[in-house]
């Protein structure tokens, strides 16, 4: 396994890194031997947040015999400063571990988002002065919104940048990660294989293999998907010209139904939360049953607040039929229970 420097920090990872979601549905035996299987394969970077139930806990554990030589990043979604210094306090507890490698402020996507956390008592005064007393050594911020994005690498607070990157969501490539680099911010590739939903690991591998810089953290939970990946890295291959027109096939079919989580349909005014129905799909094949109800439960009680006025389709950037489509993620869901 090859190794970088995580731009923006001084860190040394991994080519790819470990996405901590789906370990949530492992018990605990079976999550720490998965990720110390991926370690003794070469994988030096994990993610998670303490928002993944048990994901922190599960890789403490597995890591904390080799705490020294791994990198650890977990997150928070919490906007104040006190929510977030608790989350620390408990990241620290869980990870088993003295100091966080990289800690991020996770799904800041649209303005009032980065107006909360930068601002007074906000969620990045907790975590500077958690940097300041040694408890974290690096900040980032993670979010699904290319402008806000933006906005928050003008501010130079931030090391690292994660951001939904796959052959689906390619959008980062043309504006935002040439700005990250500019700015020398590390950037991480979440969702490399669209939060569950592209099944080819070797188009999306082969995609992201072009974009060397871009750590990416597919979320594994067996050792043969981590033998799959692995063997990917170790012997890469250029896409053929059939890969290219399969990504195109597969681009075609998805875009009528995918929802990028851009958040320009957002705020409803009758208070349906469109992008968390929209993923139920995604998370249902990546959480357990317990995560997913925890998680979307009341997001898929707001569909039943539609009156399909049609504001959000119009403010889609994708076009989608959105109140189609809500219906018919209410309905999957429904049988999902």
């Amino acid at each position: 396994m090859n190794t970088i420097r995580l731009a923006g920090t001084d860190l040394e990872i991994s080519e790819i890194g470990f996405g901590g979601i789906p370990i949530m549905a492992l018990t605990m035996n079976e999550a720490v031997s998965i990720v110390k299987y991926c370690f003794d394969l070469g994988i030096t970077f994990f993610d998670t947040a303490n928002m993944y139930l048990s994901s922190e806990e599960k890789i403490g554990t597995a890591l904390e015999a080799v705490r020294e030589k791994v990198v650890i990043a977990t997150k928070t979604a919490q906007r104040d400063a006190k929510e977030v210094a608790a989350h620390i306090d408990l990241s620290l507890q869980q990870l088993k571990s003295d100091w966080i490698d990289l800690y991020q402020l996770h799904n800041v996507s649209n303005q009032e988002n980065l107006q909360q956390v930068l601002g007074p008592h906000g969620a990045f005064e907790a975590a500077r002065r958690a940097r300041d007393a040694g408890k974290i050594r690096h900040i980032g911020i993670s979010s699904h919104n290319i402008p806000t994005a933006l906005e928050a690498l003008k501010t130079g607070l931030f090391q690292t940048l994660q951001f939904p990157f796959n052959f689906i969501e390619n959008d980062p490539a043309n504006e935002l990660f040439p700005q990250a680099r500019r700015h020398d911010v590390g950037l991480i590739g979440m969702k490399p294989l669209g939060g569950g939903l592209l099944e080819r690991a070797d188009l999306c591998f082969g995609f992201l293999q072009q974009h060397p810089d871009v750590v990416p953290i597919p979320g594994i939970r067996a050792k043969k998907e981590a033998d799959e990946i692995i063997e990917l890295y170790a012997s890469p291959k250029s896409l053929s010209k059939a890969d290219l027109i399969e990504i195109e096939n597969i681009r075609s079919v998805l875009g009528e139904k995918f929802c990028h989580r851009c958040e320009y349909c957002m705020p409803c005014e009758q208070g349906v939360q469109i992008p968390s129905v929209l993923i139920f799909q995604a998370a249902a094949n990546r959480l357990p049953r317990e995560g997913v109800t925890a998680w979307l439960g009341k997001a898929m009680e707001s569909v039943a607040e539609c009156i399909e006025c049609g504001e959000c389709e119009q403010k889609c950037p994708y076009n989608l039929p959105i109140a189609d489509l809500l219906k018919e993620n209410l309905a999957l869901y429904r049988d999902y229970l």
